[in-house]
């Protein structure tokens, strides 16, 4: 069964997001989506919330505000309807919006929780669990990793000091007179967030690059990616196995190669579905050994 569920943030905004069940279950796993990541332009969702709820895995595809351009929401601070998405998102919305699906799950009395993200959603996850050692989450699931550098290659110098003049003056929540990125509408906060901030800048190709944030992860898991994710500068597999190796956790992390496919697995939707359902049931094994 597909449930439309709506989380609240502490800041007052509705998620829209998706339940995936079948079976009782006390397992879950969270989904954070990326930009413009929706059922749309990442119909893999369905396979991995299918199989999983069929192999008594439920699944939140937990939508975030930058996974449709705009979305229409409510505000149950404001009592005022708003429009949320790609155009207005800031990156300090990270943390609300991830504990509020985890709360979420606790409230439906989910013991095991498992926290994933997609593409950008994924460096949110690292975001997340780098600032908040949480219990609540028991594995973390990194998928296709967003390269900020990548994804910004085409952004100029002087598209970087009209942000950047934007923002000081007072401008920011205006909209840009061009595409950032070359595809994304948005007001110069959330442009500026990209291109000035940090705060998901988390990964990387190059190992001497600034991993901070993957460093203080404590939780173990796995991460995953196709072999022609073009994200990578040309280096999928090493891409991911950098980003392992400066985890604490590397050792006890598994790396998930799905081949012949790209950032969106396209072709490979149920051999990835398949992989995250055989991984969650060795999780799910492991943690019944060793509570024996």
């Amino acid at each position: 069964m597909r449930t439309e569920i709506q989380v609240p943030t502490k800041r007052g905004v509705l998620l829209d997001g998706v339940l995936f069940h079948q079976k009782q279950t006390d397992t879950v796993l969270i989904a954070i989506t990326g930009v413009h990541g929706n059922f749309y332009s990442n119909p893999f969702y369905y396979n991995i919330g299918d199989t999983l709820a069929e192999n008594g895995c439920d699944f939140i595809y937990a939508q975030t505000n930058d996974a449709f351009g705009q979305i229409k929401t409510y505000n149950i601070h404001t009592k005022q309807n708003e429009v949320i998405g790609s155009w207005n998102e800031r990156f300090e919305y990270t943390d609300d919006d991830i504990n509020a699906y985890i709360e979420f799950a606790e409230r439906q009395g989910y013991k095991h929780i498992y926290l994933a993200g997609h593409s950008l959603g994924a460096n949110k996850v690292i975001y997340y669990l780098s600032r908040h050692h949480d219990d609540r989450v028991e594995k973390f699931l990194l998928l296709s990793p967003a390269n900020l550098e990548h994804m910004m290659s085409g952004v100029t110098d002087d598209e970087r000091d009209y942000l950047r003049e934007q923002v000081e003056n007072g401008d920011g929540d205006k909209l840009l007179p061009f595409y950032f990125m070359g595809w994304v509408m948005c007001i110069a906060n959330t442009a500026y967030d990209w291109a000035w901030t940090d705060m998901l800048n988390n990964v990387h190709v190059e190992p001497d690059r600034d991993f901070s944030q993957v460093e203080q992860i404590t939780h173990t898991g796995a991460l995953l990616i196709g072999t022609l994710d073009t994200f990578t500068y040309g280096d999928p597999s090493g891409f991911l196995k950098t980003i392992n190796d400066h985890m604490p956790t590397a050792k006890q992390n598994q790396l998930i190669f799905i081949e012949g496919t790209g950032h969106t697995y396209q072709q490979k939707h149920q051999e990835v579905a398949d992989r995250i359902t055989a991984l969650i049931k060795e999780w799910r094994e492991c943690r019944s050994s060793s509570q024996e």
